[in-house]
């Protein structure tokens, strides 16, 4: 909005178009701040997946920002407005900004739904349809600090003909004019934030259009859609980014929506995206796997020596996996692990060597091994503590590594060892 409290302040831009910086002023308050290239905090409800509050803030340089979505709360409006003091309070957060988006990227949505003044959500109920009015209730009464504004998100799959995709960006652009015309006039949302919702497939006339014209609305920032995982491939997807953001103003943040890998995470940030959704982790956790690639640049041999060989550690099924499924969220990565696998059931060592989450310092790969085989609800809690630490710790050294110039180390670190295990 015109009044915007939210900042980017840059202090780098690396090897084209990779930022660095700090995105401020965040909150009703603007205390708060996050840093760039960075992540969200995923949840379900405002719950990260398996972890109580207690639990989840054992954890070191968590982000600042939680995000919730419409998709798991739209059933729960009426109580909402009931109780009428917001989202984070119902849901006993504190001291966290609060970015409401329409979908969970880690849970795809049937397509086929939308219509020129709709678009739908899915919860544990089935469909909800929104129209702009029913969309901006609901923010009203979530009372997030800012928020994703109403999409046609629908033209990601492959063969979406150029009239749907045209169709798409009218219909985002016309969503948006309404939700800003509704949000100014709304004394319960003063102070928020919204964030504009590029779209246009894989047409790059349409995506320079919806992002020119986007960007000339009073958004505070802009969502990166139809660009996740498994709808294109990567070199198309980098081509898209980098031409889109040429058209996005500098001091505005770029939020990349459905992008989690740490493969894609780097070839997004070096076309320009500086924010991402923090979904990866829950979904490696769900397939009963643990995060182990590596990400040091520390300058001490014997670190790099040891964290390479834990990158090393993966299964020859890791192997196959990695690159090949790329249209199948569920498939097994080469950045994990699969922790049922039978040789793991007598191996001692923790998850990733020199680790400092709860897991690590203090159980084994056979005891996760154990509890996931017999089912224990135990291994999803240790699981998405270290998952949830390794992820966010990548993001802190990709940020080391665009300061210190770094960043094809990193990349050599993250890329260059996904190969199978060498037993």
């Amino acid at each position: 909005m015109a009044g915007s409290r939210m900042k980017l302040e840059l202090c780098r831009v690396a090897q084209g178009r990779s930022r660095l910086g700090v995105l401020k002023g965040l909150g009703r308050t603007g205390q708060h701040s996050l840093e760039v290239p960075g992540c969200l905090l995923h949840t379900h409800l405002g719950s990260v997946p398996h972890l109580t509050q207690d639990t989840l803030h054992t954890l070191s340089n968590l982000p600042s920002v939680t995000q919730v979505t419409l998709s798991n709360i739209a059933e729960h409006q009426d109580v909402l407005e009931e109780f009428k003091g917001g989202f984070r309070k119902f849901a006993g957060l504190h001291d966290t900004v609060l970015y409401c988006s329409l979908h969970d990227p880690a849970t795809p949505s049937p397509t086929g739904y939308t219509t020129n003044k709709t678009v739908s959500v899915w919860g544990s109920g089935g469909r909800i349809e929104l129209t702009v009015a029913k969309f901006m209730a609901l923010q009203k009464s979530v009372q997030p600090d800012w928020y994703q504004s109403m999409a046609d998100g629908e033209t990601w799959q492959n063969g979406t003909s150029r009239k749907r995709v045209r169709k798409s960006v009218d219909r985002t652009l016309a969503h948006l004019d309404e939700c800003l015309l509704l949000h100014q006039k709304s004394q319960e949302l003063e102070g928020v934030d919204v964030f504009g919702v590029v779209e246009g497939g894989d047409i790059l006339e349409e995506r320079l259009r919806s992002a020119r014209e986007t960007a000339k609305r009073p958004v505070a920032g802009f969502c990166l859609d139809g660009l996740q995982t498994g709808c294109m491939e990567q070199t198309l997807r980098t081509q898209l980014i980098t031409a889109v953001t040429k058209e996005l103003p500098e001091d505005k943040p770029r939020l990349m929506q459905g992008v989690g890998r740490p493969d894609e995470v780097l070839a997004c940030v070096e076309a320009g995206v500086d924010l991402f959704e923090s979904f990866f982790p829950f979904q490696v956790t769900e397939r009963g796997c643990a995060l182990c690639f590596s990400f040091n640049i520390s300058p001490d041999p014997e670190l790099a020596v040891l964290e390479l060989d834990e990158a090393r550690d993966t299964t020859e099924e890791t192997q196959q996996n990695g690159d090949v499924n790329l249209d199948d969220q569920t498939q097994m990565t080469s950045f994990e692990i699969d922790l049922k696998d039978k040789r793991y059931q007598d191996d001692f060592r923790p998850l990733v060597e020199g680790c400092g989450c709860y897991c690590c310092k203090n159980h084994q790969r056979a005891y996760l091994h154990h509890l996931l085989v017999t089912n224990e609800l135990l291994a999803g809690v240790l699981l998405m503590i270290h998952n949830t630490a390794h992820y966010h710790a990548f993001f802190g050294a990709l940020r080391e590594a665009l300061a210190s110039d770094k960043l094809e180390l990193l990349k050599r670190r993250v890329l260059g060892e996904r190969g199978g295990r060498k037993d």
